[in-house]
């Protein structure tokens, strides 16, 4: 199970089975696609020496970076079809997020440890959890600070909920597989230029695990009724599947005849960051 996924359906089962168990496609918006690059440009910034991490030089990876992703991800192709935006007014919108970021950090004064880094472990002998972590900062001491980038604007508490779930996630991952609980769980809004930083105790964690569990259980059960739900809410304005959903008049599709709960595993990055 990933945090995206397990968050999904906290908020609408429904969206969980379109996702992990009918696999929908869903066409990246603009947002998503610009959370892409800057999450790029963030990862890429690392690779020059202390010093030369300026933000013109930021401004000078958005370019190729985003050919870079032009070129992997062919449904980027038509992003801006139907739209008013344009290339250069996506571009220049990606280096003002980049501005965000030097406003709240300079990053000469970092050496990350790791960076888009893949973790997972075994919780309970029986669910395996994953994702990828934007940023892994490790002090002299061992302490480990957690950071996640949003390029959107900072959310309220219902929103900012879903995001520490996220870091919670992470930090469960750390502590079972490295033994430490991390001592720094951090959110960086870089449109509002802000910072979010949370303490987690082991006490916590453990809760959060046993909280995943019960997720888990859910789904396992929604999944052997084949019933998931549609939990309509605010966030149904940004549904890709609202054609296919009953609470708009929609049908979903027929129910696979095997669904897999391994579906919910990813193994890659997210190719359309919604952040």
């Amino acid at each position: 199970m990933s945090p995206s996924r397990a968050a999904d359906f906290k908020t609408c089962p429904l969206l969980y089975r379109f996702r992990s168990i009918d696999r929908l496609p869903e066409r990246p918006t603009p947002d998503q696609a610009r959370g892409t690059l800057v999450h790029a440009v963030l990862e890429t910034l690392f690779d020059t020496p202390a010093g030369e991490r300026t933000p013109a030089h930021a401004a000078d990876l958005v370019e190729p970076q985003w050919q870079r992703l032009l070129a992997e991800q062919e449904d980027l192709a038509e992003l801006f079809d139907g739209t008013p935006v344009t290339t250069d007014e996506f571009l220049a919108s990606a280096r003002e997020l980049l501005g965000g970021y030097f406003a709240v950090e300079d990053p000469n004064r970092l050496e990350p440890a790791e960076r888009e880094a893949f973790v997972q472990a075994e919780v309970d002998g029986r669910l395996v959890i994953r994702g990828y972590i934007d940023r892994l900062d490790v002090s002299p001491a061992g302490d480990l600070r957690v950071v996640d980038y949003k390029t959107g604007g900072a959310p309220r508490e219902a929103f900012e909920a879903r995001a520490m779930f996220q870091l919670k996630f992470y930090a469960l991952v750390l502590w079972r597989t490295r033994g430490v609980v991390p001592r720094v769980l951090r959110l960086m809004y870089l449109r509002d230029r802000e910072i979010c930083d949370f303490s987690p105790d082991a006490e916590e964690l453990a809760r959060f695990e046993r909280t995943l569990l019960a997720l888990w259980q859910a789904i396992d059960r929604a999944t052997t009724d084949r019933d998931f739900r549609a939990q309509p809410s605010r966030l149904c304005a940004w549904c890709a599947h609202q054609a296919l959903c009953p609470a708009y008049g929609g049908t979903p599709p027929p129910f696979p005849e095997a669904p897999s709960l391994a579906a919910d595993v990813e193994d890659e990055p997210p190719a359309g960051r919604d952040e």
